[in-house]
């Protein structure tokens, strides 16, 4: 572990599960994903939820009690099998990186729209409030983006990340809080270290370089890019390794020793990466981290950077109560 290892947060590790994660989705929690994840000796599943999915109509603040309860099945689950649950709005009144919808407020210009997102955070403060922090964690918005005068600040963010930690206080004191870092997670905060005296901790990305972890991925246009290699020249022309992948996280590890909780709220590669690829790759990646004392989350657990039902064409699969599991990639995560 190095000198600039992180020691607020445990070094929890899991995945991300996406059954409330964008308008579509439908809500139906897998009980078996929660158990798997807990027997394979993992400690940590992220919910990236949509705030649609339980409010009713176009009104922000008409709440839809199944929705809520279907956050709540989750939670319950968690605990059952002694995993820490970390709710995130991947989509939050006025701001998704989800393109799916056009949000009719701006959240970080927006009176409105900050106002609606306080009242979200302010409701599942008291609807959680005495579950402890060790079990449940809020992620307050998924990767806000580059700032820019247009959308998003640096002043803006700080503004909207400050108000609504501060709503969340109100209710529950020892609530743990973590904000994604911008530029979709990739770059810290460090204007908002001083939170950390009030539990707040931030969250990084494992996503670079995107060539890897994004190829063939079309909603980042990464269709014609180059078959990536590790290490390699990248579709950026940039040449990547893991020198080049320590100076990345280097930031971070100097928030670390501010004394900020962190942790790698998601990371993988996308099924079109080849699989040896990835696998090289995310050493790198998991052994920077773990050195940092950075705990991690899979994007995602089923699915396209999963572990089981991935669609990759260049695996092995074994099959696993009927879903096709990814051991080598399984294994690779457990030694971490």
């Amino acid at each position: 572990m190095s000198c600039h290892a992180q020691t607020v947060l445990p070094r929890w590790r899991g995945f991300n599960l996406l059954e409330m994660f964008t308008t579509k989705s439908d809500c139906n929690w897998r009980e078996d994903d929660f158990r798997w994840i807990s027997d394979w000796g993992f400690d940590f599943v992220r919910l990236p939820l949509c705030y649609l999915l339980w409010t009713k109509g176009n009104d922000p603040y008409a709440l839809h009690e199944p929705g809520l309860e279907a956050v709540d099945r989750a939670v319950d689950l968690g605990r059952r099998y002694g995993l820490h649950v970390c709710l995130n709005f991947h989509r939050a009144p006025g701001y998704s990186v989800n393109r799916e919808r056009e949000e009719p407020f701006n959240l970080w210009k927006d009176d409105d729209a900050l106002d609606a997102f306080r009242f979200h955070w302010r409701t599942f403060a008291e609807r959680y409030r005495g579950i402890p922090a060790t079990e449940l964690s809020f992620n307050l918005v998924n990767e806000p983006g580059s700032p820019s005068d247009e959308l998003m600040t640096r002043t803006d963010h700080e503004r909207v990340m400050r108000a609504t930690v501060a709503t969340i206080r109100d209710v529950d004191p020892e609530r743990l809080i973590i904000l994604d870092g911008l530029a979709w997670g990739n770059e810290p905060c460090p204007e908002l270290a001083d939170l950390a005296g009030l539990g707040v901790a931030q969250s990084c990305r494992a996503y670079v370089p995107m060539g890897v972890s994004h190829y063939k991925a079309s909603w980042v246009g990464g269709e014609n890019w180059p078959e990536p290699r590790w290490p390699g020249r990248m579709n950026d022309g940039q040449w990547w390794d893991r020198e080049r992948l320590e100076r990345h996280y280097a930031p971070w590890a100097e928030l670390a020793q501010q004394g900020v909780g962190l942790h790698c709220g998601e990371g993988g590669a996308f099924s079109h990466t080849p699989h040896e690829v990835v696998l090289a790759w995310f050493r790198d990646v998991l052994e920077i981290l773990t050195a940092h004392n950075f705990g991690y989350a899979l994007w995602n657990f089923r699915g396209g950077f999963g572990i089981l039902d991935s669609g990759r064409t260049d695996v092995a699969y074994e099959d696993w109560h009927g879903h096709a599991l990814d051991r080598k990639l399984l294994d690779l995560l457990r030694e971490f």
